[in-house]
């Protein structure tokens, strides 16, 4: 790649090389990213998009790599982090219509916990259970994230994409064709640099008792303590993959610093000094234990990337 060619089209976002992207997920593993990319706003991201395609190179797309695994070996390829960045196009709120229903843009950079507290001060309801997800909307749109019975497709009405060729396009809500943990931008391999929120005038106090029993109960039955990529397996149909584990006997069931956690069987932790190859060990021996248990082969839900032995 030729670096004086992309610095032509990336004029107010950050270049790097070999960045380690252990500073970049929640897993906090990962060997470096070639090249690690951060576009100011849509016309950089589309013009990148374009010269990668172009060039026939390949790219991955992160916000708060909540929901990714890197290879120890890293990413021989571009990063294009689209996270939070004060100041970025990726960042910015904007209320298309205060009236009931109330109408969002956000910036696909922006952390589904900070959305959390600006619909409290707005007195929004409707966005209470999905508060606590580790990440940016955009990456939870883009797999229709859920939490506490409620998911994106509850909220989005569309949104703004850049495809695979750098053209900037808007999607309905129908052409982004939700259903569990996924959506057409995974299919297509767009990326989402703007969301389309429709959500409802509600009252402060109800709203952040809502707020308030989540982060609680998340407290409670997650292990926030330690680093994961938050709920690691998909739910099977019929079941819960946190049962199917328990009952295969993995309760805690570690692989050098990847762990089972003790109080969540549906994540896996770093309990301290795991490796990228640790956990993606880990997360075979549970699909092949949990298989050979109850004849359901779960699905992860964390994105691999890079090689894996």
């Amino acid at each position: 790649m030729n670096l004086n060619n992309i610095r032509k089209i990336i004029k107010k976002g950050a270049v790097l090389e070999n960045v380690p992207m252990s500073k970049h997920t929640t897993f906090r593993v990962g060997g470096p990213a070639r090249y690690f990319i951060t576009p100011h706003n849509t016309a950089e991201l589309a013009g990148l998009v374009r010269y990668l395609y172009n060039n026939g190179l390949k790219y991955y797309v992160i916000g708060n790599g909540s929901n990714l695994l890197v290879s120890d070996k890293g990413y021989d390829g571009t990063i294009i982090d689209l996270s939070s960045h004060d100041g970025t196009e990726f960042t910015m709120l904007g209320l298309d219509d205060e009236n009931d229903p109330v109408k969002f843009e956000v910036g696909a950079g922006s952390l589904m916990s900070n959305l959390g507290k600006l619909m409290l001060r707005f007195e929004v309801t409707g966005f209470e259970p999905l508060s606590g997800i580790p990440g940016c909307i955009g990456g939870a749109c883009t797999m229709n994230a859920g939490a506490y019975g409620g998911e994106m497709a509850d909220i989005v009405t569309g949104a703004i994409i850049v495809d695979r060729t750098g053209a900037v396009r808007h999607l309905t809500k129908d052409e982004l064709d939700f259903s569990y943990r996924h959506s057409a931008v995974q299919d297509e391999g767009y990326i989402i640099t703007k969301v389309e929120l429709e959500l409802h005038k509600g009252e402060t106090e109800k709203i952040k008792a809502l707020m308030d029993e989540y982060t609680a109960s998340r407290k409670e039955k997650q292990p926030l303590e330690y680093p994961s990529a938050g709920s690691t397996f998909k739910r099977p149909e019929g079941n819960f993959a946190g049962k199917l584990i328990e009952d295969a006997g993995l309760r805690g069931y570690s692989v050098n610093g990847a762990s089972i956690s003790e109080k969540h069987c549906g994540f896996v932790i770093n309990k301290g000094g795991a490796t990228a190859s640790d956990i993606y060990r880990l997360i075979n021996d549970v699909k092949a234990r949990v298989y050979e248990n109850s004849g359901v082969m779960l699905e992860p839900e964390v994105r691999m990337l890079g090689e894996f032995e």
